[in-house]
């Protein structure tokens, strides 16, 4: 019987440098998913990767086990040792871990409560396992339920009102830094959706000068004909930051885009001139080193909570209604989850009796002299009437259930295990997190 399990950080128990260090595009992040599902324990896999988050949802037989290897999988993957991630992983199960995907797709989870971009990055993790075939009947309903009650929340609440985001933050705290920024010249590198969104909100404040740097041209033109920017070559970057007053940088690049000695090199040709970088990348496309050269202020992902309480006073009211959609729906997906160990032990129960008396008439064949087919016919159909009567009130009680009546019922009649792919509901005794708790000492 499986149980569903998340091992995750986030930028509530990891800072940036170790949060880039797990961070998967989508290449990777399928690679890595088949990776833990070759493991003998783990049948299922998905994972979200996103500035602020990496999730690993796995569904197990064997969830000891399975936590045990992923662990080992995220700190090989981070290139740390198993004891040192252990201290910023959280590990929710079965129902406690489909609540917290529910949260996270609906926003409330995130750094920034209500942000709709969490949405698109929970459906794309649902894709990415779907088109590596890592997930299966479990994930599928569990992502499925997720996006639907972050589709709820939205809808019937005002949790995403003003549609704030990391990038429209990013904004605000150059303001706070900067002042007005209608005259700043601005430098945005990448061309991703935080991009764009970082070019609309720049352009909300009035901002005229903005150049897009990034290596696909097409995408960055399109977001500079709508915005008014224009485009530039990233190999033209360091002439740009010579009369720059903000870069903000948010691309998937793997290393670094803007090293120490090069913007040294730049810092140098414009004496006195102050330089804003804010880096919402992750992994970083900024050296942290870069923060310490003369004239130059440097702000990664994790300073945005300085400025994330300006976006958040008409909000507040709606995390109540919010919360509560979300307990609804897990309330829905745990009946689900219920329904799958109890159907299979229904089966096996009726069949158990069928067993039983199949056996029990066989035992008697010979006692039957003198019988006609159609007495033998009354035998056997009073016998299966008996026999489903017995039976109907623990079905009955069995489907009402939670899941300790149900391994209770399977030891009372001696019914063997179910398949390994059968899932089960959510134990609220369940051990959770046992190999984190012992690597945690």
């Amino acid at each position: 019987m499986s149980e569903v399990l998340c091992l995750g950080i986030s930028f509530k128990t990891a800072a940036v440098a170790l949060r880039e260090r797990l961070a998967m595009t989508p290449g990777p992040a399928a690679e890595f998913l088949r990776e833990a599902t070759a493991v003998e324990s783990i049948s299922e896999a998905a994972i979200i990767s996103t500035c602020n988050r990496s999730e690993l949802y796995l569904v197990s037989s064997n969830p000891v086990a399975a936590e045990s290897a992923a662990l080992g999988l995220l700190a090989n993957r981070a290139g740390i040792r198993a004891t040192e991630l252990a201290e910023a992983i959280y590990a929710p199960r079965n129902c406690d871990a489909a609540r917290h995907l529910y949260e996270v797709a609906a926003g409330l989870d995130s750094m920034i409560v209500g942000e709709a971009e969490v949405q698109g990055q929970v459906r794309t993790a649902h894709e990415i396992a779907r088109d590596a075939g890592t997930a299966g009947p479990m994930l599928h309903r569990m992502f499925n339920a997720a996006l639907q009650t972050g589709k709820r929340v939205r809808a019937e609440t005002q949790l995403s009102v003003g549609r704030a985001s990391v990038s429209s933050v990013a904004v605000r705290l150059a303001q706070d830094v900067l002042g007005d920024l209608r005259e700043r010249n601005v430098i945005i590198i990448g061309a991703g959706e935080t991009s764009e969104l970082t070019a609309q909100a720049l352009a909300g404040e009035g901002v005229q000068t903005v150049f897009l740097a990034n290596r696909h041209a097409d995408r960055a033109r399109s977001i500079a004909t709508r915005f008014g920017g224009e485009v530039v070559s990233l190999h033209d970057l360091p002439e740009q930051l010579l009369t720059a007053d903000i870069v903000v940088s948010s691309t998937s690049s793997p290393h670094p885009i803007v090293g120490v000695a090069e913007l040294e090199q730049v810092m140098e040709q414009r004496p006195g001139c102050p330089l804003l970088l804010i880096d919402i990348a992750v992994p970083r496309d900024i050296d942290p080193a870069c923060g310490q050269l003369p004239d130059v202020t440097l702000y990664d992902i994790d300073d945005m909570h300085s400025v994330v309480s300006h976006t958040l006073s008409s909000r507040a009211g709606e995390v109540d209604g919010a919360t509560a959609i979300v307990e609804e729906e897990i309330q829905r997906f745990a009946r689900w989850m219920g329904q799958q160990d109890i159907l299979p032990t229904v089966a096996a129960l009726r069949e158990h009796g069928r067993d039983i008396v199949d056996q029990v008439l066989a035992e008697n064949a010979g006692r039957w002299e003198g019988t006609t087919q159609r007495d033998l016919a009354r035998i056997d159909a009073v016998a299966r009437a008996v026999m489903q009567r017995l039976l109907h009130e623990p079905t009955i009680r069995l489907r009402e259930s939670g899941h300790g009546r149900v391994e209770l019922a399977r030891e009372l009649f001696g019914l063997t295990d179910p398949p390994a792919d059968e899932v089960v509901p959510p134990s609220a005794d369940a051990a959770r997190g046992e190999n984190i708790r012992q690597l945690r000492g």
